[in-house]
């Protein structure tokens, strides 16, 4: 037992960057607009995050490579490998900026709940200090280089976040009849479509597929450690989908009627569930918030130094200056509460489109001998990564739609 728990790590650290304040916040919308009846989609969701980060970690592991450095090196057309090393730059690492302050202002929305009135006035800017304590925190756990410190301390924020959501919903009492029928008994209520496609796309998320190659390739050197790599990816990943499912279970026990982000929810459980449920929710939120804030960008850094070729560890002067500077933006943002309204079109835009093509690039590069051996895809996966590559493209159409329609 001991040594299978020693073998648990990269997938904890996917299941932190996909669990983010995003995520939380739809799962919180979702309970409370439409109960029980979308956890379906959750569990569809889970499986199909499953099956992709499993061909990722397993061609981390065979390769021995990132999946930027896979890209790179196996498309062999100048046009088309310059044409997707643009479009991973912009939307992992142009992206990855646009959204950390999101990450750093969610951490910051749980702390709030629980320490009111944190802003300072500096210099005549108005200051949230708890984002610069997050960014803190975070730069001080990047800062280390060490693969080891962030697998420990991301794994202990998860069981934080695991812990305080699977709480509040407990705290809710929640209906057992109903949340099976919303698990196994898929339906579309009404207006619920973007919602259900909302669930999916917050979950398979594209930056995850480069960062879990990078991971497994750091803990794991062996053929052999495939059964560990695929223990490691199924557990984790169904423990964040739980903790998922835990936001919208407790969601839908509130008896709210709408609610704007996950603090109204936390605020909304008080005079029903006492005060309690609210610490629970706003720790867990904060869990989410840091968590993303430090994955976002770790995965940025992994991807430039696949994408140029560096060979450099990850105390080297070039990695820090990648994870530096989306972490400084963060802060930044995140601190004077600016919204970088532009950037985040751009951000939704090339990863509406990233998330396709990454998706059938990987399902390409996993059924060629000449990287993975007989490690390749067998047509079952093969099945089940065309369905998903289909869900894909219909989730990058709609994310590309929707940041052009609203405008």
């Amino acid at each position: 037992m001991k040594k299978w728990f020693s073998q648990i790590g990269p997938a904890t650290l996917i299941a932190a960057a996909f669990i983010g304040p995003g995520t939380v916040t739809l799962c919180s919308i979702a309970g409370v607009n439409f109960g029980y009846q979308l956890l379906w989609a959750m569990l569809l969701s889970i499986g199909a995050t499953i099956i992709l980060q499993e061909m990722s970690a397993r061609l981390g592991l065979i390769s021995q490579k990132g999946l930027s450095e896979i890209l790179r090196q196996e498309i062999k057309q100048p046009l088309f490998r310059t044409g997707a090393i643009i479009l991973v730059l912009s939307a992992i690492i142009i992206g990855n900026a646009a959204y950390e302050a999101g990450n750093i202002s969610g951490g910051v929305l749980g702390l709030s709940a629980i320490f009111p009135n944190t802003k300072l006035i500096l210099l005549g800017w108005e200051v949230n200090f708890l984002s610069l304590i997050i960014g803190g925190l975070a730069f001080g756990l990047l800062y280390t280089g060490s693969y080891k410190v962030l697998e420990r301390s991301l794994i202990a924020l998860v069981v934080l976040m695991s812990f305080s959501f699977l709480v509040t919903a407990f705290l809710t009492r929640p209906d057992l009849e109903a949340v099976v029928k919303g698990l196994f008994v898929p339906s579309i209520p009404e207006n619920g479509l973007l919602t259900i496609v909302g669930l999916i796309g917050t979950t398979v998320v594209p930056y995850n597929l480069f960062l879990h190659a990078s991971l497994v390739k750091e803990k794991w050197k062996k053929p052999t450690d495939l059964k560990y790599v695929v223990k490691d990816t199924i557990v984790a990943i169904l423990i964040g989908g739980m903790v998922s499912m835990a936001i919208i279970v407790s969601a839908a026990g509130s008896r709210l009627h709408e609610i704007q982000n996950a603090v109204d929810l936390a605020e909304g459980l008080v005079p029903l569930y006492g005060a309690s449920a609210k610490y629970f929710m706003a720790l867990g939120l904060f869990a989410s918030g840091i968590t993303s804030a430090i994955t976002a960008p770790l995965a940025a850094a992994y991807v430039a130094r696949g994408i140029f070729g560096w060979k450099d560890g990850m105390k080297s002067k070039k990695i820090r200056s990648v994870w530096m500077f989306i972490l400084f933006l963060g802060v930044l943002f995140s601190s004077l509460n600016i919204k970088s309204i532009e950037i985040i079109k751009f951000a939704q835009v090339t990863n509406g489109i990233l998330l396709p093509v990454i998706s059938g690039f990987l399902l390409w590069v996993m059924n060629k001998r000449s990287v993975l051996g007989s490690y390749v895809n067998n047509l079952t996966q093969n099945v089940f990564g065309f369905i998903i590559l289909g869900v894909a493209i219909f989730l990058g159409i709609k994310s590309i739609w929707k940041v052009f329609y609203s405008v």
